[in-house]
């Protein structure tokens, strides 16, 4: 089985990759606008609902909302993936129920809006590093998972201790979820490579 397409662009998304194989087997061939909206749409949803899902772990229970952003940024592309999440954030401010604790721009500036925040610049940045051919082998998907999520911890952690320390925002804001967050990067570097798999094995 190849690895690749006949003439695949470096560039090419997996997201990109399922509408064309879904419409053409010329991978060279536009995506339509109507299919990366859906796309967005779909993305925001699941987003949402993620961040009313938690999952029964240890220490703590496991939310599913960073899974899902690193997914996004690894499935959508660096422009898609931002729109997507920018969405998102987006409709929280204007107090639609998307995240899991409130809503609106006083829940987004709050003590999780560090976070929140790293959820974009996680999804920017994991996109750019997929539409340069990472994240299509287990080892370069591990490493931009953890890329991503360090990218999310990185701004979370830093404005949560400006409100209430740094000895306490490791406590509160890293340290119960170090477990739950290493699954969720071994899930996603069996993930994504195993889906370029199956799409490959349709190309074929």
């Amino acid at each position: 089985m190849q690895n690749s397409w006949p003439n695949e662009p470096k560039s090419l998304t997996l997201a990109n990759a399922i509408l064309i194989t879904s419409s053409s087997s010329n991978a060279s061939q536009q995506v339509s606008s109507i299919g990366k909206i859906l796309l967005l749409i779909l993305g925001v949803t699941i987003l949402s609902l993620s961040s009313h899902m938690k999952v029964p772990f240890y220490p703590v229970p496991m939310t599913l909302q960073t899974l899902v952003v690193l997914l996004i940024g690894m499935t959508y592309g660096m422009r898609l993936g931002g729109l997507t999440i920018l969405s998102y954030l987006i409709l929280g401010a204007l107090g639609a129920p998307v995240f899991s604790g409130g809503a609106g721009v006083a829940y987004l500036v709050g003590p999780t809006g560090g976070y929140l925040a790293g959820f974009f610049v996680s999804a920017v940045t994991l996109g750019f590093l997929t539409e340069r051919g990472l994240g299509k082998t287990w080892v370069s998907s591990g490493l931009l998972a953890v890329i991503g999520t360090l990218a999310i911890y990185a701004l979370g952690l830093s404005w949560l201790t400006s409100i209430i320390g740094y000895e306490k925002a490791l406590k509160f804001g890293l340290l119960p979820f170090v477990y739950g967050d290493f699954l969720k990067l071994v899930i996603v570097a069996l993930s994504i490579p195993s889906a370029w798999k199956i799409l490959n094995k349709f190309r074929q």
